[in-house]
C-alpha cells in the first residue's frame, strides 16, 4: 500500500511528532510505502534524525503531487491538503481513501462519531474522521509493536535506561546530592502560574529531587523564577534540595527512554501524554490551554476514564494535582503534588494496570490499515 501522511507543524513538534511515530509505524511493521509531508522538515531533526528515518520517505507538504497517487491519505489534525492535490483526486478514476487523523480524547462523543464520512464542499470527495481514543469504539492509540517488551527490558536498569537521565544523576551525586533517595522527574509543560510555586516546595522538600527540563520549555516561568539566570542546555542548577538540569530535546526514542527512567513526569499536548502512559510512571498531563477553558473538559474526561476503578486515595491525588495543574493555580498546586507523593506507590501500581488494559485494545496504525480495507 502506498500512504502519504500530511502534516503542518503547529506547536513545538506535537503534529510532528505524532505523524512522523504513524508514519514510522505504517512502514516498518506493515511494510506500506509511506511519505511524510510536511510543511517544516527540518522539524523532524530534533525528533528524529535522519539514520532513524529508514522507510519513510520525506517531502515538503506543498512541494508536488505524486503520480501515480497513493491508495491512502492520511491529513494530521485537518491541516488542509494542497488545492492542486485535492482537484487531482477529484480527478481520478478511482481517488485514494481520504482520512483526517483527529486529536486525542477521551470524550465520550467520540465513540459516536469515529469513523463518520464528510463530504468535502468544493469536490465530489469524502473523507472520513478517525479518531484516536481509549475505548473500542474509536480508532486506538499509537504504540508500535515492540514498545512494551523494550519497556521491560530496560526496567531493571532503572535511571540507567536512559542516557540522559544515568549522565545527570551522575553529575548530581558529584555536586553532593544524595542519589540514593533523590527524586528524578521530567518536566515538560506549556507556560504555568503555577510553576513557581511548585519550584519553592521542592527547594524547601525534606529529600533531593533532581528536575530534568528540555531547553526551552517554560522559559518566562524559569527565567523569572531564577532572575535570568536559567541554565543552558546541559547545565545544572542547585538551591536548597531541587537541582534543575536543561537538557536538549531529544530523539523520541531517547525520549521514551526518559520516561521509563523517571519517578514522574510532567507531560503536555498529545504526543509526550500517551508515551508517559505506556511509560505506566506516575504523571501529570498539562492539557494545550483552550479559549473558554475548553481544556479542562478534555482533562476530567480523561480523569473520569484513567481513575475509573481506582484507589479512592490514588484517585483523589491524581484528580487534585491535574486540577491545580492545569488551573495553573498556585495556593493548590503545592498541597496537591503532597498527596501525589504520598500516593506515589499505589499510583505507580495503578499506571501499570491502566497501560495494561489500554495495550489490551488494537493499536491506531493496525486499526487504521483495517478501517481502509473495508473502503479501498
Amino acid at each position: 500500500m502506498r500512504i502519504d501522511v500530511f502534516c503542518r507543524v503547529v506547536d513545538n513538534f506535537g503534529d510532528a511528532g505524532v505523524t512522523w511515530r504513524l508514519a514510522r509505524q505504517l512502514a516498518q511493521e506493515h511494510g506500506a510505502r509511506v511519505t511524510l509531508r510536511i510543511d517544516m522538515p527540518q522539524a523532524l531533526d530534533r525528533i528524529a534524525p535522519p539514520s532513524a528515518r529508514e522507510g519513510v520517505a520525506i517531502e515538503r507538504l506543498e512541494e508536488r503531487t505524486p503520480e501515480p497517487l497513493p491508495d491512502l491519505i492520511v491529513e494530521g489534525f485537518g491541516c488542509g491538503l494542497p488545492a492542486r492535490y485535492l482537484d487531482a483526486m477529484a480527478a481520478s478514476a478511482k481517488p485514494p481513501l481520504w482520512i483526517n487523523l483527529e486529536y486525542l480524547s477521551a470524550e465520550p462523543w467520540i465513540d459516536t462519531v469515529h469513523g463518520l464520512p464528510s463530504p468535502q464542499p468544493r469536490l465530489p470527495l469524502v473523507r472520513h474522521f478517525y479518531f484516536p481514543g481509549f475505548t473500542p469504539a474509536t480508532g486506538g492509540l499509537l504504540r508500535e509493536r515492540d514498545l512494551l517488551a523494550e519497556r521491560e527490558r530496560a526496567r531493571p536498569a532503572g535511571r540507567r535506561a536512559s542516557r540522559v537521565a544515568d549522565s545527570l544523576v551522575a553529575t548530581a551525586a558529584r555536586g553532593g546530592v544524595d542519589t540514593a533517595s533523590v527524586r528524578v522527574v521530567s518536566l515538560f509543560c506549556y507556560a504555568n502560574a503555577a510553576l513557581p510555586a511548585l519550584l519553592d516546595a521542592w527547594v524547601e522538600g525534606d529529600s533531593p529531587l533532581l528536575c530534568i527540563v528540555p531547553e526551552g520549555v517554560a522559559t518566562a516561568s524559569f527565567d523569572a523564577w531564577l532572575e535570568g539566570a536559567v541554565p543552558h542546555a546541559g547545565q545544572t542548577f542547585t538551591r536548597g534540595a531541587l537541582t534543575l538540569a536543561t537538557v536538549p530535546f531529544v530523539s523520541q526514542d531517547e525520549y521514551d527512554r526518559l520516561l521509563w527512567a523517571c519517578d514522574f513526569n510532567f507531560v503536555r499536548g498529545e504526543d509526550s501524554f500517551l508515551r508517559a502512559q505506556w511509560g505506566a510512571r506516575p504523571f501529570a498531563w498539562h492539557a494545550y490551554p483552550q479559549a473558554g477553558d475548553a481544556h479542562r473538559v478534555k482533562v476530567e474526561a480523561f480523569l473520569d476514564r484513567y481513575l475509573a476503578g481506582a484507589d479512592d486515595t490514588v484517585a483523589a491525588a491524581a484528580r487534585r494535582f491535574h486540577r491545580a495543574w492545569n488551573d495553573s493555580d498556585p495556593r493548590a498546586v503545592v498541597p496537591a503534588w503532597c498527596s501525589v507523593v504520598a500516593a506515589a506507590d499505589a499510583l505507580a501500581a495503578h499506571n501499570r494496570r491502566w497501560c495494561d488494559r489500554l495495550a489490551a485494545l488494537p493499536d491506531l496504525a493496525t486499526s487504521l490499515l483495517e478501517f481502509s480495507a473495508l473502503r479501498l
